[in-house]
Order: structure tokens, then C-alpha cells, then sequence
């Protein structure tokens, strides 16, 4: 408890002068009356300065940082170097001040969940309770960065963790209140968004919402996939161009920019004024269209900068056009725009990061009004059904699938429980070389007295060889493991934190009695097997039997 007050209190120092460094960066490069060539030169410089700098110096700095957290949370026991706590902040401070359309809240979770990491290896305290202070600086950081203690407690049990009911709760409570006080001790009780009292002028509205949410899931999904795919022609590009990737977003944001002001940055200062009510509707449009394409651009690039505030401005832009339509239409039956702009931004959130409970609560925080809960409700879960049903893999999974990083899914957390396969599995065993012919496999099998065996070379696993396989081969003598398995197809396996119970169940819809445990960083580095008779003794089943006999 005394090591979360003292991560609040820290944690919430470091982003409050994050936010002070950014802003006041900000106002240097884009003075007042400044010149339109600004808006293209300063973009396009610093994203090439800060991606020479990433790529020289702080590697694991680039992105969002909550994928990279999550790296560190399910695959490294929490290890964050304090190199990438400073690249981050230093190199975020950088490309957000110079207009990377790219938010500030990601990399604000990533430098909190870094600085409770290192205090916890300062403390010498073990892998598994530096671990569990990931979350607890999660959650201080996002308090401090946008000002919603509740929020940052759910996003922190409800994205990073996964587990509403995680045993850190308290931890993480702490941490977030003790964040948010410092907060308003530096900068005051000052709302991030100034929002006029709203309220449901007509039950018909409810129609216009569930409008509302499909229009944020399908311009979530558009957001996603472009995203995805425009990072997937980047890392297509020589390794030696990666220092070089981060101008382009910087440049497309700069020459968008030139023409409209609004598309660079993170764009707060406007969401405010449209929550006002106080916009142009074709300018709000073509907003919501530009920043899904800037944002995608300047992240796949390579930018150090989240998608968590552009998701809040694409969202207020969706519902700011749906809502000025709706108003003009049907004035006596609807609110004010403002009220559309700012359910889309809970409803773009949903369908973009899929965390539906963080967003109501993060939403109502901010407004600080009940009454605009039911509405943001409807659109939220109608957004992220839409989102879900074109877009199976939320961002960050899908992010993490990319780089070749298989993180627990939501479905598949619920899993996480009873005895794991890292309790019963043989680091021991040898994989079967590729180069082994298959006379000499099936003797092996034999000898083993399995019917399958993962097989590969140097720690490399190329697939499952199975008895079957290798049966009535003629060319026996002759023919190698490496031309008997096919490497692209798919093959069974399971990770060191699955259950014991996947492992089985995967078992048995292969037909095989072993499968490997292979790295959540890597599915081709093994780890060590598990077989059929592991898992029978973990349950005590081998020994039931041999009593009997």
C-alpha cells in the first residue's frame, strides 16, 4: 500500500509535467498568427528527429505504449527499462508538440506502468510483484493524464489486466486517487472538456443513437483496418528505413494541416468547442474523415503517440455530423449537435479500444451529468457489437498480432485459471530434428510410446510429426522431417499460462498425445512439452490408475 502511494504521487508528478512540457512545446512551434508553412516543416521535422531517435536509442518507445505494456505485463514480468520510460516521455513530448496527430493518454500509460516497474526492481521485490505494479502505474497515469480517476481504474483492470476482479484492485485504486489529487494540486479542478448540461429532450433520441453507434462502429472499423493495413506496407520497407518511416506520417499531417489547422495534434481545443455546439457541419465531417487518416498514417508510421485522444476526436466529429444533421431535420425532438459529439466520443472509443465499461464511466466523468448515461449506453454497446462483428481483433491484440506477439484475447482471460501448464510442462525435452529421416521419427515415436512429437531445429519449431504421417512410407530411408511437415499449416499448441484444461482440449482435437509450449512472443520458439500423461498425473488421474492396478 506504501509503494502504491508513493507510485501515485511520482506517477503523477512525471505526467503532469508531461502535459506542461507538451503544451508549452506547442506554443513555441505554433505561436499565434504563425506562418502556414509551420504547419507542413514542423510536423515533418520533428517526427524525423524523434524516429532517428527511436530507433537509435529507444526501440521499445515507439507506438502507443499499451501494447508494449502489455507486452511487459504478460510476457516479460513486468520488465520495463527506465531507457524506455525516458524515451518515451522525451520523444512523446517531441512529436505531440510538433503535430503528430497522435494522443498523449497511451504513452502516459506506458511511462506510469515503466516507473512502477523499476521502483519495484529498486525495492527488490519479486518478478511476480513487479509485475503486479504494471497495472497500479497504468492506472495513476491515465488518472493524471485525463483526469478520470474511475476510468483509469477500469481501463487498468479492464484492458491491461483483463480481470475486473484482479487481487491489485486496491493497489490500483490508490495509485489512481493519489495520481488525480497531485493533479489537481499542480493544475487545479480543471475539466479537460468544457461540456454544457444535456439531457434527453424526446425518447425518439434513443433511435438517433442507436444510429449513432452503428455510424462510431462502422468508422471504427474503417479506422482499424486502415490502420493495420497501412502499417503492414510499412513493415514491408528495409529495417535500414525505419528511422526514416516517421516523416511520412508527419509529412501527410503537415500537408493536411496546411489547409485545415484543426487535423494537427490531438485536437482537444476543438472537441471542446464542438461539444459546444459551436462548429460548421461540413468542416466537422471532413475532420472526422482527415484525423481517421492522419492518425492511421502517423501511427503506422512509426510516430511515438497513442490512438486513445484521436479516437475521442473521430468520435466527437462522427457524432457532431450525425447530430447536426439529426437537428436540422428534427429540431423540437433532438439536442443541440454537442450532445451527438459527445456520446460519439464514448462510442468511437468503444468500438476503436473495445473497453464499453471504461467508456461510459470515462464519458460521465467528464461530463460529470447523469443523464447522458442511457444514451451513451445504447450507442456504446451497439458500436462495439458492429465493431466486433467486422473486426474480431480489437486494436491492440490486432497490433500484437502483427509483431508476432499472441496476447491473451477477452475471451480467452477468463481462461487463465487453475493449474497452468508452466506448473507440469518438461523444459527438458528435445524436439525431434528436422533433418531426422522418418524411419529413423517413427522409431523414436516408438520408443516414446507417443503418436506425435514436436519437430525443428535450433529451437525453432517447425510442427507436429505424428505417427500417422509417417506410417507406410516408402521412402522411409529417405525422406526428412523437414519435407514431411508442412511449416505454414497450422498445428496445436499452448502457452506457459494457458490451463491445463486447453492443453487437453487441444490434444484432442489434433489426434495427438504432446503438444509444445511455445513463447507469447514468438510461436516458433518452444519452450518445453506437455503430454497427455502430464496432464492425467497433474490431475491426478495416472495415480487413481495405478492404485487400482
Amino acid at each position: 500500500m506504501l509503494l502504491s502511494l508513493i507510485i501515485g504521487v511520482l506517477v503523477g508528478l512525471v505526467i503532469v509535467a508531461f502535459i506542461l512540457l507538451t503544451g508549452r512545446l506547442a506554443a513555441r512551434m505554433y505561436p499565434a498568427g504563425g506562418a502556414a508553412w509551420r504547419r507542413v516543416l514542423i510536423p515533418t521535422a520533428g517526427a524525423l528527429v524523434t524516429g532517428w531517435l527511436l530507433f537509435k536509442y529507444f526501440p521499445n518507445a515507439r507506438g502507443s505504449g499499451i501494447p508494449q505494456t502489455k507486452f511487459a505485463f504478460f510476457i516479460n514480468d513486468g520488465y520495463i527499462a527506465l531507457r524506455t520510460v525516458l524515451g518515451k516521455f522525451f520523444c512523446c513530448s517531441a512529436s505531440l508538440a510538433s503535430g503528430i496527430a497522435l494522443g498523449r493518454e497511451g504513452p502516459s500509460v506506458q511511462i506510469g506502468g515503466g516507473i512502477a516497474s523499476v521502483l519495484g526492481r529498486r525495492f527488490g521485490l519479486s518478478p511476480e510483484n513487479v509485475k503486479n505494479l504494471v497495472p497500479v502505474g497504468c492506472a495513476a497515469a491515465l488518472a493524471a493524464a485525463f483526469n478520470t480517476p474511475i476510468a483509469a481504474v477500469l481501463f487498468s483492470l479492464e484492458e491491461i489486466l483483463g480481470d475486473l476482479h484482479a487481487p491489485v484492485l486496491g493497489s490500483v485504486v490508490i495509485s489512481s486517487a493519489t495520481s488525480w489529487m497531485m493533479l489537481h494540486l499542480i493544475l487545479g479542478d480543471e475539466p479537460l472538456f468544457h461540456v454544457p448540461a444535456y439531457q434527453l429532450v424526446h425518447p425518439l433520441e434513443l433511435g438517433i443513437y442507436a444510429v449513432l453507434g452503428v455510424v462510431g462502429g462502422l468508422g471504427s472499423v474503417c479506422f482499424v483496418k486502415l490502420l493495420l493495413k497501412i502499417r503492414t506496407w510499412f513493415r514491408r520497407f528495409p529495417k535500414s528505413t525505419v528511422w526514416l518511416q516517421p516523416a511520412a506520417g508527419g509529412l501527410l499531417v503537415g500537408m493536411m494541416g496546411w489547409f485545415i489547422p484543426e487535423v494537427l495534434g490531438v485536437g482537444y481545443d476543438y472537441v471542446d468547442r464542438v461539444l459546444g455546439g459551436d462548429f460548421p457541419l461540413r468542416i466537422v465531417v471532413l475532420l472526422a474523415v482527415l484525423k481517421i487518416v492522419a492518425t492511421a498514417m502517423c501511427y503506422s508510421s512509426g510516430n511515438a503517440g497513442g490512438i486513445f485522444g484521436p479516437s475521442l476526436f473521430i468520435g466527437a466529429m462522427l457524432g457532431g455530423s450525425l447530430g447536426g444533421v439529426a437537428h436540422n431535420l428534427l429540431p423540437t425532438v433532438t439536442a443541440t449537435p454537442g450532445a451527438y459529439a459527445l456520446v460519439g466520443m464514448g462510442t468511437a472509443f468503444a468500438g476503436i479500444v473495445r473497453t464499453p465499461f471504461t467508456s461510459v464511466i470515462m464519458i460521465f466523468e467528464l461530463t460529470r451529468d447523469y443523464s447522458i448515461i442511457v444514451p451513451l449506453m445504447v450507442s456504446n454497446l451497439i458500436s462495439y457489437f458492429v465493431s466486433y462483428r467486422l473486426q474480431r481483433e480489437p486494436i491492440y491484440e490486432a497490433l500484437a498480432l502483427q509483431d508476432g506477439v499472441y496476447l491473451p484475447t477477452g475471451e480467452s482471460r477468463a481462461e487463465l485459471a487453475g493449474i497452468r501448464v508452466s506448473e507440469v510442462m518438461k523444459s527438458e525435452a528435445q524436439l525431434l530434428p528436422a533433418d531426422m529421416v522418418a524411419a529413423a521419427a517413427k522409431r523414436r515415436l516408438e520408443e516414446m510410446g507417443r503418436n506425435a512429437w514436436p519437430a525443428g531445429t535450433s529451437g525453432r519449431l517447425f510442427g507436429i510429426v505424428t505417427a500417422r504421417q509417417l506410417e507406410g512410407r516408402k521412402d522411409a530411408a529417405t525422406a526428412r522431417l523437414r519435407d514431411i511437415i508442412d511449416s505454414g499449416a497450422v498445428f496445436p499448441y499452448v502457452h506457459p499460462d494457458h490451463p491445463l484444461s486447453l492443453a487437453l482440449e487441444r490434444m484432442g482435437a489434433a489426434g495427438v498425445d504432446a503438444v509444445p509450449v511455445v513463447s507469447r512472443a514468438n510461436i516458433r520458439r518452444v519452450l518445453a512439452v506437455v503430454t497427455l500423461t502430464d496432464v492425467l498425473a497433474a490431475y491426478g488421474v495416472v495415480h487413481r490408475t495405478t492404485v487400482k492396478a
